[in-house]
């Protein structure tokens, strides 16, 4: 069985996540996931990469106001968790290459993870 190694969290600044997701694939890593939620500063925003098996996430923890910049431009499908992350938190995402406009998803109330929105 192949021994694993624990999963790599680095925290960076919301300002520099397309520069660090435009590094992780210049050095081979695909995107597996983005994951919000709702913590007592905003939201906490989780980017995770693999490259031969091996985890490495960035975390963003983001005032509820601040905008996160797109990372379409560097990995195509990041726009389903992006448009997700709108719909369901309110959360500011510029610049996407596919943006739904708060329509990705039918829901019967705006933002339904962040109900104050």
């Amino acid at each position: 069985m192949r021994p694993y190694n624990e999963q790599v969290i680095i925290p960076v600044e919301a300002s520099d996540i397309l520069n660090k997701a435009r590094g992780m694939k210049a050095d081979g890593f695909r995107l597996l996931q983005i994951c919000a939620t709702k913590v007592s500063e905003g939201f906490e925003i989780m980017y995770s990469f693999d490259k031969d098996h091996e985890l490495t996430n960035l975390r963003l923890t983001i005032p509820e106001e601040e905008e996160v910049q797109s990372i379409t431009g560097e990995y195509w499908g990041a726009f389903i968790y992006e448009n997700e992350m709108h719909d369901l938190f309110g959360i500011k995402i510029i610049n996407s290459e596919l943006d739904y406009g708060g329509h990705f998803f039918k829901v019967s109330q705006p933002t339904p993870w962040n109900p104050k929105n």
